[in-house]
């Protein structure tokens, strides 16, 4: 009986899957207004009652797309943390992956665009709901850092993670808007020499460092 059961539930996960996927490349294409559940149906050659009986309706459905895509990320990202690995090769292996994905996926780009258009009432964006999950993990990792001394103590944590999170956002979506005008790996490799050197020399970071008032500093 369990045998049974467990079969019937991984071909039943399966199908969901194959739902989802499919569902997928559509709302990306059409858009979420255009892209109906018949639609769905017949993209996989099923009963349209089919898709009831995994998803209540097309906003259920839209999401369940959208959620998969972030699992689907943070399985990526996982792939980071190798154990017994140099805390530095983790972030830089991070960063490459991030970035790898969404070149690699930019229908979920597509679909965390119209997410935020089509559902503003939503507490949150399904992208933060993930990110704001894993942030207690980095949270650690980079305060383990700080209290090792290999990176600055000065920067408060939750800026330092805001910072390298909005940067690969940012740069997440701006190839997918204009498209990337250097190829992946170079990208990759100037936004880790960004994020752990900046842009200063030793020379102009002393007296950065010295400066009083802080240029560019806004109060408050």
């Amino acid at each position: 009986m369990s045998t049974t059961s467990d079969s019937t539930d991984r071909r039943k996960a399966k199908r969901r899957l194959e739902i989802v996927q499919a569902a997928t490349r559509l709302f990306a294409d059409l858009g979420y207004s255009e892209c109906e559940m018949e639609r769905v149906a017949t993209e996989l050659g099923i009963a349209k009652g089919t898709l009831y009986l995994y998803f209540r309706g097309k906003q259920e459905l839209f999401l369940a797309c959208v959620d998969q895509g972030m699992t689907e990320l943070q399985e990526v990202m996982d792939r980071a943390m190798v154990p017994d690995e140099d805390p530095f090769q983790k972030i830089a292996r991070s960063i490459r992956l991030f970035l790898e994905f969404f070149d690699q996926n930019p229908q979920q780009i597509e679909l965390l665009i119209q997410e935020r258009a089509m559902f503003r009432d939503r507490p949150q964006p399904t992208f933060f709901v993930y990110r704001d999950a894993r942030r207690s993990r980095w949270r650690e990792f980079y305060l383990d850092l700080i209290q090792s001394g290999r990176i600055r103590s000065d920067l408060p944590l939750e800026d330092l993670l805001d910072s390298i999170s909005n940067l690969l956002y940012g740069t997440m979506f701006t190839n997918y808007f204009i498209g990337r005008s250097v190829p992946l790996c170079q990208q990759y490799h100037a936004v880790v020499e960004f994020a752990f050197r900046g842009i200063l020399s030793d020379t102009e970071r002393a007296r950065f460092a010295n400066a009083s008032p802080f240029p560019g500093k806004v109060d408050g």
